[in-house]
């Protein structure tokens, strides 16, 4: 992830002086790993989060050292040494104990660093994770959702991307929230409303301005007659009875979400006028199509997947992240930690 925009540079920019201000405590399972180690290093020396280093003290350290890093003020915790197994043991039999999990089987579980590192999250020791240079998204997922859990007011967990228009071709130098385009797959009218009310305040965090929803379909104000727009106006209305006020328009297409000649021709009465900044997709698949097109030939820079909806922040990253996608995650997941704290 190169960023060129300078808007998108003023954007992350006040992303980390925020966090900064309330670095919360966040752990990393994969810090033997390079890009991990130098990302948790970068955050630690910027003051954007107290990190929290989970893994074999020796391979930690052997990184460390081949990368000429200090790792001074950071808390490194070895599963198969730490004081704290005992405690996360008992507490991990209980979270899973309607799954019939004894205390021994937790003792065992607790050995590998991914759920090691949840737990302490889950416990309070630390107030955040981000996860996934080395293990699969399927495997941080299903640890936050098992010992995480959702937040007491959301009705799903999701997942979007922070996009940022950064090249000299964009209309505009901007960034805009993605979602779902990583996790579910083919949500009903109320899930895809619950992920549209979860965007909305993963915009209000995250782009410093209010949201402006589009409910993206391939029909604009019911051009289309079909069960799948019906899904997409219907969410819409479900979101509309929760926030009156939102400027959000129901099934619309995509060059009519952000081009504002266009909607001024399809849609009259539009309240958001083509300057959508939060983009909601109907299913998993158009997401994730969409999020990768807009990456790989627009060449616009995708932050993510984040995971939105869990009582407390565990991130996900792809295999193949570099250290400064890692270092923009992990002060992201600092900035979910504290809002979290302050709601």
């Amino acid at each position: 992830m190169r960023l060129t925009g300078v808007w998108s540079m003023q954007l992350l920019n006040q992303l980390l002086d925020l966090a900064k201000k309330h670095p919360a405590r966040i752990v990393v399972c994969e810090a033997d790993d390079p890009r991990i180690l130098t990302a948790a290093h970068r955050a630690h020396q910027a003051g954007v989060a107290k990190m929290y280093l989970v893994g074999s003290t020796e391979a930690i350290y052997s990184t460390a050292e081949s990368l000429q890093l200090n790792l001074d003020g950071m808390q490194l915790e070895d599963p198969a040494t730490s004081s704290k197994r005992d405690k996360l043991a008992e507490a991990l039999a209980a979270k899973r104990r309607h799954k019939g999990m004894t205390r021994e089987q937790a003792w065992d579980a607790l050995a590998d660093p991914l759920c090691f590192a949840t737990m302490l999250v889950h416990c309070g020791d630390a107030d955040g994770s981000v996860a996934g240079a080395v293990y699969s998204t399927a495997d941080v997922v299903r640890s936050a959702l098992q010992l995480i859990g959702k937040a007491p007011t959301t009705e799903l967990v999701s997942s979007f991307f922070l996009m940022l228009f950064t090249k000299s071709h964009h209309p505009s130098q901007t960034g805009v929230i993605f979602s779902d385009c990583g996790l579910v797959i083919d949500p009903d009218e109320k899930e895809l409303a619950a992920i549209a009310l979860a965007a909305v305040d993963s915009a209000k965090l995250l782009l410093q301005t209010e949201p402006r929803v589009a409910m993206l379909s391939f029909s604009t104000a019911r051009s289309a007659s079909h069960p799948a727009v019906t899904k997409v106006v219907n969410a819409a209305q479900r979101v509309k009875a929760v926030l009156p006020n939102l400027a959000i328009d129901e099934d619309i297409q995509f060059d009519a979400a952000i081009v504002p000649e266009v909607a001024a021709k399809k849609l009259k009465n539009s309240s958001v006028n083509g300057m959508a900044n939060v983009f909601i997709f109907p299913n998993l698949e158009a997401g994730n199509i969409g999020y990768k097109i807009a990456e790989r030939l627009g060449g616009v820079m995708a932050i993510g997947p984040l995971i939105q909806g869990l009582a407390k922040p565990a991130n996900d990253l792809s295999r193949g992240c570099s250290a400064e996608d890692a270092f923009y995650v992990i002060a992201i997941t600092s900035l979910q930690a504290h809002h979290k704290a302050q709601t």
